[in-house]
């Protein structure tokens, strides 16, 4: 069985449930009700003698990601395995402004969806966690891209919660090319004569064109080279016709969140001991642009790096640092 078909087998034995919270304020000062939170959990809650949960172990998806979006760390959970399930109780939730937590698409509220920010994004899962498990703090946070965000974010704010942060392929800022490409998918939804201003009534054909836009950096230069332009082809049409997925709204408000991340100069903050995951060939985050300099930045870090050549995306072969992450989550 190879990696996808074992990583969706993972993916189909997880159960995807769903909380409403009552309340929810924003930093802007709105405030929503009934607020929709997906989410999963894998493992089983080791208790103490106050019936505190003490192995609580959040993930944070990537942009465009869900809960689900566990699954690319498959090789690594499991019985007796890294993340094992009998040591951790793993909780997977699906981010404020993505489907099918909640978000512009999932509310029907649409443009009027308040504006939020990575830090709106932690306390929502932060305020989902109290209320839903009475967790206050955990064992620990894994981050993947703007995930990382999350959870670096999160050491900033609160930086007693946890115990330990893991950054996967991540960064603490959002800028330069990155910039750069997440404007112009917003320009190019904008643009769309069916936005509307955010008031469409049908799926946006458009976010298939912004799809494509982070194609080209989103595996390594050496498995584009390593395609024939027919292959190319065909991935570019597949991203063209997967437009239904993805929501206008949504789409552009998550961008506007990631475009005022910058927590350079608060990083000093994170006292959490903390693992930096880089990949090699990652166009999105290069490392020597990103996990090293932050390496720099936050106290009682490492950094661990490794090759692959599905880039930013490379998350599904961890499995490679496999002794590296053990040894890190069995430091005291």
């Amino acid at each position: 069985m190879n990696t996808e078909e074992t990583m969706l087998k993972f993916e189909k034995s997880l159960n995807v449930e769903y909380y409403t919270l009552k309340k929810f304020d924003f930093i802007s000062g709105e405030t929503l009700r009934d607020l929709v939170v997906e989410y999963l959990t894998i493992g089983k809650p080791v208790k103490n003698e106050k019936g505190e949960i003490t192995n609580g172990i959040v993930f944070f998806h990537g942009s465009g990601g869900s809960c689900t979006s566990i699954r690319r760390l498959h090789e690594i959970i499991g019985d007796k395995r890294v993340l094992g399930t009998e040591q951790y109780f793993i909780i997977s939730i699906t981010a404020l402004g993505s489907p099918n937590s909640h978000s512009p698409s999932n509310s029907n509220l649409r443009a009027k969806f308040p504006s939020y920010t990575i830090e709106d994004m932690v306390n929502f899962q932060k305020k989902f966690l109290n209320e839903k498990f009475s967790i206050n703090h955990l064992k620990g946070l894994i981050g993947s891209s703007m995930g990382g965000f999350e959870a670096l974010t999160w050491g900033v704010l609160y930086p007693n919660d946890m115990d330990l942060i893991i950054s996967l392929v991540s960064s603490y800022k959002y800028a330069g090319h990155k910039y750069a490409i997440g404007k112009i998918v917003n320009t190019i939804v904008e643009s769309d004569p069916e936005y509307k201003d955010g008031s469409y009534n049908l799926a946006l054909k458009s976010i298939g064109l912004a799809n494509q836009v982070a194609y080209p950096i989103s595996l390594s230069l050496k498995h584009y080279r390593n395609l024939s332009n027919e292959e190319i082809d065909n991935d570019l049409n597949e991203l063209m016709l997967d437009f239904e997925m993805y929501d206008g709204n949504d789409v552009i408000m998550r961008n506007n969140a990631l475009f005022c991340y910058n927590i350079e100069n608060e990083l000093d903050r994170i006292v959490a001991k903390t693992l930096i995951v880089a990949i090699n060939q990652d166009q999105y985050f290069p490392p020597d642009l990103d996990a090293v300099p932050m390496s720099g930045m936050i106290k009682n870090s490492k950094l661990v790096r490794y090759d692959s050549d599905f880039g930013h995306l490379g998350t599904g072969e961890i499995s490679e640092i496999e002794d590296e992450v053990r040894e890190f989550l069995s430091q005291k």
